[in-house]
């Protein structure tokens, strides 16, 4: 299980909850793991969420791998301009 750390908006969705745990060996997984724990989340996260690793924004993808003692984010999605 690794722990996925939310962004304060995202608490209202969690029964409050600030972190989660779910069953995780990559981006993608942890994704899926966070939309079914918690099926409102599912819309926010198809719209788009970014992902930080030990502190890393991830930008390689779904199939970027996590370690069980990672610090793992998931932010409002941060665009450029």
């Amino acid at each position: 299980m690794v722990q996925v750390n939310l962004w304060a908006g995202l608490r209202r969705f969690t029964d409050g909850h600030d972190v989660i745990e779910v069953e995780a060996k990559n981006i993608g997984d942890i994704l899926k793991g966070v939309s079914k724990a918690y099926p409102a989340l599912k819309e926010i996260i198809d719209g788009g969420v970014s992902v930080s690793v030990d502190g890393r924004i991830i930008s390689s993808g779904v199939t970027e791998p996590v370690n069980q003692d990672s610090e793992i984010f998931l932010l409002q999605q941060l665009k450029g301009g």
